[in-house]
């Protein structure tokens, strides 16, 4: 059933109901949501699930639900601010209005390039909000810079598993098959349901990843589909009976990639046609598999043999296949190279791009080249003098980014040259998703001249560091675009539909256009926001922004199998945009930086393996990461509805290993390595290996002071302090954020 059109619905008492596609902020990665918002007398009173939505169907996660509370939180920034540089860390704001702000901004950017080049100002930006899609234009286009950085040591978020799809695929992001590009979903006959799903370190039902929704696969599991979750925890998901669940050791995903393929190729289970015809380097790899027998793969990833034959034998056998590939795969040193053999597999069974297997984004996404390309705005010389180009270009060149670990060096050191303002970018960069060290991150940051932050809320980021604060509207109170996947595999693309005004906040995009009118009007030819978005879609379809408003989503149409048509290629050629035209199981990319052109296993780094001198201290591995419910990272703590459902992070503990270090439920524990601690409540569960146990990252406390030293208590709960700085993969990319070596302390409470 097609939607109804228009957006806007208005009552007889004069309330309205504005018809949208959720994003952000409050945080969330592209997906999209289908919902329903009622306005009356200025206040957003009441949110529901837009049932016509042909993937949410109505269906929204909490976070949603409880957006009323954070439009209109009494904790919300929504005025520009400012205070003097000598003041930082101390609540000694000033409040000014958006012109004196973006004038005082402009004025010091001017200062900064005049002094030290534009070189020396880095805008930071974070994970998964809808300012992804402009923190780079803001760098480029707006303030001149040609560092961008994600600040997140390794780049280790969803960059790696794009950047390793364009080496291996040249194509778009590769997703599970869910239906999502049809309006009749399910029913529609191109569709065939998956008979397994592999999860490979993803829990859809909590993180609705970049697009793919929790519920789909739910909705699948009734009609018939089985999941296989690769996990060192066992979760709901994963003991759901006839499903199954490979528990393996974190940061040992190669091993068991390559285990799986050499079972494959060993009994004849893969796709000889699939692989004859469109594969590179077939032969070179069976010959790397061979190297990792079943039994040797039980010593190195704790999965049993005989479960790693089963899985190997039923993902070979059955028809079709689909594969949903997490942040672990890009939280390791090794991840490039177990992300190439998750490719592998999906190759090897024929499971790219057809009905129910992996659908394939094309080469260039939806709306997705216009942030790059903003790039053209600095000349080529300086762009070149963005950190780490020449050090690592598979991060720099794929990601037109900054290499986040040289980032933190060239901070500390001064080289290659001295750095002098930060933009922070939606990004609460010290209470961290991303980045390793964060007391680190916080010396050198308060060394700049200038700093300024965007945002909903007082961060401990913001208290810390920020010089000029930007107010940020949520996505109810601004229009945008959101497509799944960043527009690297979009299922649809919806409009955000503003529907009320909360004091002076501005959208990402408007703060980047006002303030880039100012400082660099020949790179924004738009009026406003409206005329933006009515160019950019405008420029690729048949209706633009207005016309996209009244439909509030569009589903563009999916072809199956593009390589066979000529579909992938520039030049319309059969087969797949790589340096050979195939699938390259063996990458000339990989070859042609030094890296191994095969995926190859590399033992973690921080276990008791690689540091024996060690093992005694801590015995035990660390993993982190795992999705909750109630917030986005480091976001929603402020929210009370959130803060009563998990008011405290928690690390997941065997009552085994409990019962070793005197440790019971709900205790205060302490977990610490070499590098640092932090202090989470303890949670007894039988689902984690013994030897492992697993921390909530991008905790704070609203409620305790915010001033500096304490700064909401930022680094009480702070498990990054764990993660080693500059732990990467040959590349750049990956770090340990699932692996490494603790011990664990009960302790009297939080403060220890």
């Amino acid at each position: 059933m097609a939607m109804d059109k228009g957006w806007k619905e208005v009552a007889k008492d004069g309330s309205y109901i504005v018809r949208t596609c959720g994003w952000s902020p409050p945080g969330d990665h592209p997906v999209g949501c289908g919902m329903k918002l009622t306005i009356k007398d200025g206040k957003l009173v009441h949110v529901e699930g837009d049932e016509q939505h042909p993937v949410t169907q109505g269906r929204l996660c909490i976070r949603c639900l409880d957006l009323p509370e954070v439009v209109h939180s009494p904790e919300r920034i929504i005025h520009p601010m400012k205070r003097d540089p000598k003041d930082r860390g101390k609540d000694k704001w000033e409040q000014i209005s958006l012109d004196e702000a973006y004038h005082l901004i402009a004025d010091r950017v001017a200062e900064i390039k005049q002094d030290f080049g534009a070189e020396s100002i880095v805008v930071y930006g974070g994970t998964g909000r809808e300012a992804s899609l402009y923190y780079y234009p803001l760098g480029f286009a707006t303030l001149g810079t040609p560092n961008v950085c994600y600040p997140h040591s390794g780049f280790s978020c969803y960059g790696p598993r794009c950047s390793i799809t364009d080496y291996i695929l040249g194509a778009g992001y590769p997703e599970i098959d869910f239906a999502g590009y049809f309006e009749d979903r399910y029913n529609n006959p191109e569709f065939e349901l998956p008979e397994w799903i592999v999860c490979w370190g993803k829990m859809p039902l909590a993180s609705n990843g970049d697009g793919m929704f929790g519920h789909a696969i739910l909705d699948m599991m009734k009609m018939g589909t089985r999941v296989i979750m690769i996990d060192p925890r066992i979760t709901w998901l994963g003991a759901f009976e006839g499903n199954m669940t490979l528990q393996l050791k974190p940061n040992t995903d190669a091993a068991l990639g390559l285990g799986l393929i050499n079972v494959i190729i060993q009994e004849d289970l893969y796709d000889h046609d699939f692989v004859e015809n469109w594969c590179f380097g077939f032969d070179e790899l069976a010959e790397r598999a061979a190297e990792f027998p079943p039994e040797r793969v039980e010593e190195l990833t704790w999965v049993r043999a005989d479960d790693l034959k089963e899985v190997a034998r039923t993902i070979g056998k059955a028809r079709p296949v689909s594969f949903a590939w997490g942040l672990p795969v890009d939280q390791n040193p090794n991840g490039v190279q177990a992300g190439h053999t998750i490719i592998a597999l999906a190759a090897l069974t024929g499971m790219i791009d057809v009905p129910g297997g992996l659908t394939l984004g094309p080469p260039r996404g939806l709306f997705g080249s216009w942030r790059f390309s903003t790039r053209f705005q600095i000349s080529d010389e300086l762009y070149a003098k963005r950190i780490g180009a020449n050090d690592y270009p598979a991060v720099s060149n794929a990601m037109s980014s900054t290499h986040p670990d040289l980032t933190l060096d060239t901070l500390e050191t001064g080289e290659p040259y001295e750095l002098h303002m930060a933009w922070f970018n939606s990004v609460n960069i010290l209470s961290p998703t991303c980045c390793a060290q964060p007391e680190r991150w916080y010396k050198a940051l308060l060394k700049m001249d200038f700093n300024v932050i965007q945002d909903l809320f007082m961060t401990p980021t913001a208290m810390a560091l920020a010089d000029v604060f930007l107010p940020l509207s949520t996505f109810a109170e601004h229009d945008g675009l959101v497509l799944t996947h960043y527009g690297r595999n979009p299922a649809f693309m919806g409009a955000m539909n503003k529907a009320l005004q909360i004091g002076e906040c501005r959208s990402d995009i408007e703060h980047c256009m006002e303030l880039g009118k100012i400082i660099n009007p020949d790179g924004w030819p738009f009026e406003d926001a409206a005329d933006f978005f009515n160019q950019q879609v405008g420029e690729e379809f048949d209706f633009d922004f207005d016309g996209l408003r009244d439909m509030c989503l569009y589903q563009p149409e999916y072809t199956y199998r593009k390589y066979e048509k000529g579909m992938l290629r520039a030049d319309g050629e059969p087969g797949f945009d790589t340096v050979t035209g195939k699938v390259e199981l063996y990458s000339t990319l990989f070859d042609a930086w030094g890296e191994d052109p095969l995926p190859y296993y590399e033992q973690p780094r921080w276990d008791q393996i690689s540091r024996p001198e060690d093992a005694e201290e801590f015995p035990l591995l660390m993993t982190t990461g795992a999705r909750e419910y109630t917030s986005f990272h480091s976001e929603h703590r402020q929210i009370p509805m959130m803060r009563e459902i998990k008011r405290y992070p928690d690390i997941e503990i065997n009552p085994a290993t409990a019962a070793q270090f005197g440790i019971e439920d709900g205790d205060w524990v302490r977990v610490e390595n070499q590098l640092g601690s932090a202090i989470e409540k303890a949670h007894l569960v039988e689902t984690i290996d013994p030897r492992v146990v697993h921390c909530r990252h991008g905790w704070w406390y609203p409620e305790q002071e915010g001033e500096a030293p304490n700064l909401y208590g930022v680094f009480k709960s702070n498990i990054n302090s764990l993660i080693p700085h500059k732990e990467i993969g040959k590349l750049g990319f990956g770090a340990p954020f699932k692996c490494v070596m603790c011990k664990i302390t009960k302790v009297d409470g939080l403060d220890g």
